[in-house]
């Protein structure tokens, strides 16, 4: 069986070599409308100076909504263990952008290494970790394999597996399980997500349930406050912010908006694209389809005649929600799987997403449950009916807001329940 599994890592590593000339060349081509993807290569092969203290936690958190998850938990174990050294990697420059802005010098950040033997050995030299936390689902083979035989206890935070992850690694019986006997614990999101990692073959003593760390989320120091005055500017308005769209998507919400300008002639739409190298694309898009629109790049204060306001920022996400009276959650619409909505909940704003959440479906249901949130088809008709419910009826729209964020406020507590269990489960590794 061991000679097996070595087998196998050569196998997964020689195919992963071979493919390096295609990460680069995408990681080029994305650099066309996004010239961070072009920076830091090296930082990916597992080179770059190393931090002025090294040891301590290392967090991988894949990209923007992985790392904004991440945050209550980092601050707990700041908070629990100050001048503890902590690493925050990412994949994307989006990730990346998202801690430096939060975290500033707190933290040392830099890409996560390919996952090679070599490029994962060279990343470990410089930071010297001696605990490793994933969130939700990166499953890296030798990256994990390595930690394992360097004793680093190994944490799945907010573990999630769709059913399409499921079958995917199952695809890979033998290879998925060699990662999963390198993990320390999972700690899954809710029973269905225990469930497939128990269907994957993870041993049930390595599993806990503890809920949705965003439950936690940490809400900057008065961006509710700062919601409300920028949405002054608007005057008395109606604002539907549709944020974290996918390619798709927006053509869906901006035929719905038409719908919702025929009853409310002065509605705001606040459109936020998850990914940045969007932006430009999303703008054309607006002009093409006549739209009197305002990026909030340019600094130009929302007219009376804007009727759409371009979010093309990074950072700012909450302030839109705050800002906002009923929002969209995007990744929904399209069979991406659904993204945050307890931002929006937690500022009590209610909530509309499609059909497509496989990735957070105990928070959807909660939420729904609690009379804070609709689902719709993938459909422009049943968005904008849903969107126009809410705002013909101030009474009920006030009362899923309150519902949103008391949902949010009884689960709250997941992280410091992760927190307890990996400093007891890692002993001296803190």
């Amino acid at each position: 069986m061991q000679h097996l599994n070595t087998l196998l890592r050569w196998l997964y590593s020689l195919v992963f070599t071979l493919s390096i000339p295609v990460l680069l060349l995408r990681l080029w081509w994305k650099g066309r409308k996004n010239p961070d993807y072009r920076q830091r290569w090296a930082e990916r092969f597992g080179f770059f100076k190393a931090p002025l203290q090294s040891g301590g936690l290392w967090v991988h958190a894949v990209s923007l909504g992985e790392i904004v998850a991440a945050v209550p938990l980092i601050r707990e174990f700041q908070k629990r263990f100050p001048g503890m050294p902590i690493t925050v990697t990412s994949t994307t420059p989006a990730g990346y952008k998202t801690a430096q802005t939060i975290f500033k010098n707190a933290v040392f950040q830099a890409y996560f290494p390919y996952d090679l033997s070599w490029c994962v050995q060279q990343f470990l030299k410089r930071v010297r970790p001696t605990i490793l936390i994933v969130m939700e689902k990166e499953l890296w083979l030798n990256c994990f394999w390595i930690c394992h035989q360097k004793k680093i206890p190994i944490f799945i935070v907010n573990g999630t597996l769709s059913l399409r992850s499921l079958r995917g690694y199952q695809r890979f019986y033998q290879m998925t399980q060699q990662i999963l006997r390198c993990i320390t614990v999972v700690f899954a999101q809710s029973q269905i997500d225990a469930t497939r990692f128990l269907e994957l073959g993870l041993d049930p003593r390595r599993l806990t349930i503890t809920g949705n760390v965003k439950f936690d989320v940490a809400l900057k120091e008065g961006v509710e406050i700062a919601g409300k005055q920028y949405r002054a500017t608007f005057e008395n308005r109606p604002v539907w912010i549709a944020a974290s769209t996918h390619a798709g998507e927006e053509t869906l919400v901006l035929s719905a908006f038409k719908k919702i300008l025929a009853q409310y002639p002065n509605a705001l739409l606040i459109l936020v694209p998850r990914h940045s190298e969007r932006f430009d694309t999303v703008a054309m898009l607006l002009a093409q389809q006549g739209y009197i629109f305002i990026k909030r790049s340019n600094g130009v204060p929302v007219a009376a005649e804007t009727q759409v306001l371009l979010g093309d920022t990074m950072g700012e996400l909450a302030l839109f929600y705050a800002a906002s009276d009923v929002a969209f959650v995007g990744g929904s619409l399209v069979p991406v799987g659904g993204h945050n909505a307890l931002e929006p909940a937690a500022l009590s704003i209610p909530i509309i997403v499609g059909p497509y959440v496989d990735n957070c479906v105990e928070v959807i249901k909660q939420l729904a449950d609690a009379g804070a949130l609709i689902q719709v088809p993938d459909s422009s008709d049943a968005l904008a009916k849903a969107a126009l419910h809410w705002f013909a009826n101030p009474v009920d729209r006030q009362e899923a807001g309150r519902c949103a964020k008391m949902v949010v406020e009884k689960n709250r507590g997941v992280v410091k329940q992760i927190v307890d269990v990996i400093g007891v489960t890692a002993g001296g590794g803190i």
